[in-house]
């Protein structure tokens, strides 16, 4: 009885704490729009109606509006790293987050859960720098992914992309606005903005170029990583490019309102990239005044400004007074704004956001966590592309070594990019060598461009390791200092490099003549390239015995290479992106039909390296292609099935990769095109039995003239392969 009467009482306590909760909450709600329960439309609808004017142009700029208890919940660059901008005079703590490899690199895990998780750190750690007693900087909205498809290795920005492929760009940006966001039904982590929509994939010229194709390269190709971001990944947000297609800039285009906001539901910010408002009059020459390109581009959706030197404030107004815009086009205007704001939970108290206490109290750095640093270490081991391993001259054992040569301008140091920031420490592969070999290994360095030095180094040595790759900044210290006031960049030191702004003029890299030396001096010569972009090694490939090959920025960089280097990780990444052997192999440069040759999609050349090539320390074997029908319905789907055995000596992780080709196409159709993916780990010995889903409005292409997807009908092969290039198992399968 005593018990019953104990539980009873807690009942009471329980439901009197509640309703005292509830009656607190009320009694703080003093508008309909601070209320957790209404519907958000409402909430907008309420908020607008609250606002002056002045208010509204103000929450348009991102200021907040403490009158009414708004909070801006403020934005940083998160494309491989949370970047904050500090100005020179900025007294705020330094932000060292965590690092992971460039974009390009994160794909070349072709990993996405993996992808996922760095998502999840990016958008933990802006929540931590917006709470955090001891930062207090808001960063909830985060600009990336960026999903522009690398279309051509010239491009200066091909490292800020998951690759040339649409599928597996769009399945990797999902998964990192998936962990970005969070998994919270109600609120968000952080938000996403991707960027840059669309076709922005050259630089020089991107400020008054025109990216120019037909609508069903948009459909099909362009825009599907985007889309898949949207409708897949849950972002709502997006920043325009700076290019025009087809004439018309993006950033007034009226496909963002047509496409992108009606069909996708990417409405709610919608910025403007760093002066392309003044692009479309400047650059563009589209329009004739800044006040005709303000409201042009608020009428498209757009409701955030990125300017050099102009109001946005006062040319808004400007815009209300000679009647190019209305009250309801900015009340339009502010609604994606304010959708953010409650999405974060910034206008509800914060017991109802299970993010609210990141950060809160004496919670440390997570930056130096292990799980943080776990998590880059990841991503910059399974990163590592084995590009060539003769004889297999790797992985080195250790005891068999008694003096190796570390040379070259990038072994010592681990480089930073546009958006890269410091990071908590970072590793060299020169350190990391020194670290896996300790006091047993004499290792003789020449870490510069002396190539007498290198020549000695390499000819005293039982071993030979060079280490060369481009320089990501450009020869510039930061990103502003590159800039022109145009939105263009300063030319590169070296043609073979490129950065935003600023696209190759070149695929070849100097310091291949470096190589060529020491490899003179010492055949046991193995090459690690650290780059952001393909380059023609085609004599490397050709004499030296073993090429590995990482992207920049990742701070456990040294860490990867040296464990693949002494076996203590067998390595699976695999290329994002086709390498040709020379410019030759490729169409014009801003020749955006890529029907003509662009990609392996359509590309007829044989490259020097594949799309999705990268080998092993261990052997795979394909057999036993089963599919779950032999036709399929225009609206069906089809389970594909095959073993992998481990033949090698090694555990090890495979990449299979499904792709599709279409042989009696009615319409010209990819030569073929990537439809499914898995990295899986293999122990020696074992065989797995892999499960890919193909649907079949995955086959759809976009007819113009019915302005809608059509699936066709007929005969296509699905291949099952390593590389786009080393397919193992075929089978045809009827769509009908």
């Amino acid at each position: 009885m005593k018990k019953k009467f104990r539980e009873l009482n807690t009942l009471v306590l329980v439901f009197v704490i509640s309703n005292l909760c509830v009656a607190d909450l009320q009694a703080q709600q003093k508008y309909p729009f601070q209320n957790p329960k209404l519907q958000i439309e409402k909430r907008v609808d309420n908020l607008i109606s609250l606002l002056t004017m002045d208010e509204k142009i103000s929450l348009l700029q991102g200021q907040p509006i403490t009158r009414l208890g708004v909070k801006w919940p403020g934005s940083a660059e998160s494309i491989h790293q949370v970047k904050l901008y500090n100005a020179p005079t900025d007294k705020v703590k330094v932000f060292h987050t965590t690092s992971f490899s460039q974009v390009a690199g994160m794909s070349e895990t072709w990993n996405p859960d993996l992808i996922k998780q760095a998502g999840a750190v990016m958008g933990y750690e802006a929540r931590y720098l917006t709470q955090n007693k001891n930062y207090e900087r808001s960063t909830l909205i985060l600009w990336g992914p960026t999903s522009d498809l690398a279309r051509d290795p010239r491009w200066g920005r091909t490292d800020e992309s998951f690759g040339e492929d649409p599928f597996l760009t769009g399945t990797m940006a999902v998964n990192l606005i998936k962990g970005m966001q969070g998994d919270d039904p109600t609120y968000w982590q952080a938000a996403s903005l991707m960027k840059h929509v669309f076709a922005n994939s050259n630089e020089t010229t991107r400020t008054r170029s025109s990216s120019d194709f037909d609508d069903r390269l948009m459909r099909e190709y362009y825009s599907v990583p985007f889309r898949m971001g949207f409708t897949q990944g849950g972002a709502k947000s997006f920043m325009a490019s700076y290019n025009a297609w087809n004439g018309i800039p993006m950033t007034v285009n009226p496909v963002l309102k047509k496409v992108v906001g009606n069909e996708w539901g990417a409405n709610w910010i919608i910025s403007s990239d760093a002066g392309a408002i003044e692009g479309v009059v400047n650059g563009h020459k589209y329009l004739k005044t800044i006040p005709e390109s303000f409201a042009a581009a608020i009428k498209v959706g757009m409701n955030q400004f990125l300017t050099f030197g102009i109001s946005p404030a006062d040319t808004i107004k400007k815009c209300l007074n000679n009647g190019l815009l209305t009250e309801a086009d900015v009340n339009a205007a502010l609604r994606g704004k304010i959708k953010t704001i409650i999405k974060l939970g910034l206008l509800d108290p914060s017991e109802l956001n299970p993010y609210s206490k990141i950060g809160a109290g004496d919670e440390p750095e997570p930056w130096n966590s292990e799980k943080h640093k776990g998590v880059a270490r990841n991503i910059a081991l399974q990163s590592v592309v084995l590009l060539k391993n003769d004889n297999n001259i790797l992985p080195l054992n250790k005891a068999a070594k008694k003096s190796i040569a570390i040379i070259g301008p990038r072994a010592a140091t681990v480089l930073n990019d546009f958006y890269g920031s410091p990071t908590p420490y970072s590793i060299s592969v020169l350190q990391a060598i020194k670290d896996k070999v300790g006091g047993d290994v004499t290792i003789t360095t020449a870490v510069d461009n002396d190539y007498n030095a290198a020549v000695k180094a390499a000819k005293t040595s039982d071993i030979a390791i060079v280490v060369i790759g481009n320089d990501p900044m450009c020869g510039t210290v930061n990103l502003f200092e590159a800039f022109n006031r145009d939105g263009s960049t300063k030319p590169c030191p070296e043609c073979g490099d490129g950065r935003e702004g600023r696209d190759r003029q070149s695929i070849d890299i100097p310091s291949e003549d470096l190589v060529k030396e020491v490899y003179a001096a010492n055949p046991n010569t193995i090459v690690v390239l650290i780059s952001s972009f393909p380059y023609a090694i085609n004599w490397t490939q050709s004499h030296v015995p073993a090429i590995l090959h990482i992207t920049h920025t990742g701070q456990e960089q040294g860490t990867a290479i040296a464990s693949v280097l002494f076996g203590e990780y067998n390595p699976a990444g695999r290329l994002i992106q086709t390498w040709p052997k020379s410019l030759d192999q490729l169409p014009p440069m801003l020749d955006y039909n890529i029907r003509d040759g662009h990609t392996y999609l359509y590309s007829k050349e044989t490259p020097l390296y594949p799309f999705g090539y990268g080998l092993s320390y261990s052997k795979f074997s394909y057999s036993g292609i089963n599919t779950s029908t032999e036709s399929m319905g225009k609206k069906g789907s089809v389970t594909v099935t095959f073993d992998v055995k481990n033949t090698g000596s090694r555990d090890g992780d495979e990449v299979v990769q499904l792709y599709v080709q279409y042989p009696q196409s009615k319409i010209v159709r990819p030569i073929k095109e990537l439809k499914g993916f898995q990295r899986l780990n293999i122990k020696t010995g074992e065989t797995k039995t892999v499960t890919l889903t193909l649907k079949a409005e995955a086959l759809s292409w976009w007819n113009e003239a019915k302005n809608a997807w059509e699936v066709e009908s007929g005969p296509i092969k699905l291949l099952i392969g390593s590389s786009s290039w080393d397919i193992k198992l075929e089978k045809q399968l009827m769509v009908n």
